[in-house]
């Protein structure tokens, strides 16, 4: 009988949790062993891969930490063993220091995590923890939480796609770069991430990088000492340090000035943040998600990007779909919003009239979810309290947009009155977009007064 089936006084217990350690190189495996049992679990070695997978076959393991080169073979092989068996099994991969693409190809292959040589013991227990607080895939807590999740709404393929995603996205700590519209759910999809993770008890901390102030981003994301510079009258903890042991979401990371991008890429290596006026680094613990509208590696290629941080940030990506693309799903979501809205202004729900509802099916929905809310915020506010027709919906026809001028070679320019509204209304949208819908920081982003603002938001019919 092993020791972790016996109790002091010779009596059986339940076993203690194991974990698989794989490295060809003894001083290392007797390190790794040696905290692991000081953690009170038990270890198994192998030194190869062959073994390491025989050893996978005879038995159950709580964790499995592997080095990325073996006699036999690579890390990366065990990971993906690991993966196409379906063995509910954490694996987290041990790379040369400073070895990046290994790294991104084992959370890319399927890897919990990784650790970089040398090992820190400190990092290794933090990983360890992490692991094992993982919960089963099967857990029937899980499966209730997944169940009475009603963050992504509708049945569409493209939905179900998303949601099998961040199933597995929720089991690791690699780092995930959203894409879609904008309008189409990135942050919702990265706090649902979030919400099914072992982060999920720790902050989640969402960043509008288009939003900041050039010069304050080095005080905003790692914070700042007391007398740094003027008005700083107190140390200050940053973005980083507030999502310390949980989620960092980065949105429109695109819009990050290039000089802050390379202070990024070292936080994100180093899992290290210096404070603005600090003379040495504190270690944080934070898993990096990422977003934008634009398309990252075409900023890439225009020198927007660093190609490095592209590489760190786009370990794996996550595709938001366009709400136009999976219109069998509206009339559901327009039904959860309509509950949504009428329990915050505390009125009865009003139902969609049948023309009402086939012309949301039809439109495109530019905006995607974010404007069906605001189309149906603003219908609720134009009925009659019991029924919204299409005309409440006030929805733009298609052929305003640019059917008959376009014909003539117009290009959609004339009337010349509609032209121009509309320039200036995707103008404000995009502006608001930005900057999280504060009016006063979109109208600086315009170069107009706050009243003009205002005024041309009505004269366009901005909610």
């Amino acid at each position: 009988m092993k020791r972790s089936e016996r109790t002091a006084g010779g009596r059986a217990s339940a076993p203690q949790r194991c974990v698989l350690v794989v490295d060809d190189e003894v001083d290392i495996l007797e390190l790794i062993e040696l905290t692991l049992l000081r953690m009170g679990l038990d270890v198994e070695r192998a030194m190869n891969v062959k073994e390491a997978t025989g050893k996978l076959a005879a038995r159950h393991f709580d964790l499995c930490l592997t080095d990325m080169r073996l006699p036999d073979g690579t890390g990366i092989e065990i990971v993906e063993h690991i993966t196409k068996n379906n063995m509910d099994l954490p694996v987290a991969v041990i790379t040369a220091h400073g070895n990046t693409e290994n790294a991104v190809a084992a959370l890319k292959a399927g890897a919990f995590d990784y650790l970089a040589k040398p090992v820190g013991l400190d990092q290794l227990r933090t990983l360890v923890k992490s692991a094992l607080s993982l919960p089963k895939a099967n857990d029937a807590k899980v499966v209730e939480q997944a169940q009475g999740e009603r963050g992504l709404l509708g049945e569409s393929q493209a939905i179900q796609a998303v949601r099998a995603v961040i199933e597995k996205l929720a089991r690791s700590e690699a780092p995930v770069h959203i894409t879609g519209e904008s309008g189409s759910g990135k942050e919702l999809a990265a706090r649902l991430i979030h919400q099914k993770s072992v982060r999920r008890d720790r902050p989640f901390v969402p960043v509008n990088c288009g939003a900041i102030p050039e010069n304050l981003m080095e005080s905003e994301f790692f914070g700042y000492k007391k007398g740094a510079f003027t008005g700083a009258d107190a140390d200050r903890d940053g973005f980083f340090q507030a999502a310390n042991g949980g989620t960092l979401f980065l949105d429109e990371v695109a819009d990050l000035p290039l000089p802050m991008q390379v202070k990024l890429l070292r936080a994100i290596q180093e899992k290290k943040a210096r404070k603005v006026g600090s003379t040495q680094e504190d270690a944080v613990d934070v898993r990096i998600i990422s977003a934008t509208h634009q398309n990252l590696a075409d900023c890439v290629e225009s020198g927007k990007f660093r190609h490095d941080l592209y590489y760190r940030l786009n370990v794996i990506e996550l595709r938001m779909p366009a709400l136009r693309d999976m219109r069998e799903d509206i009339p559901d979501i327009a039904s959860a919003i309509l509950d949504k809205l009428a329990n915050q202004n505390k009125v009865t729900r009003p139902e969609l009239e049948q023309d009402a509802m086939q012309a949301l099916m039809q439109y495109d929905f530019p905006g995607n979810v974010r404007e069906l809310e605001n189309i149906l915020e603003r219908a609720m506010a134009l009925c009659d309290g019991q029924r919204i027709t299409m005309v409440d919906l006030q929805l733009t026809p298609p052929e305003a947009v640019d059917v008959t001028p376009a014909a003539e070679g117009g290009n959609g320019k004339w009337p010349l009155q509609e032209y121009l509204d509309r320039v200036e209304k995707e103008a404000i949208l995009e502006a608001l977009e930005k900057t999280r819908y504060n009016r006063t920081a979109a109208a600086k982003l315009l170069g107009i007064t706050f009243r003009a603002m205002r005024y041309r938001m009505e004269r366009l019919g901005i909610n």
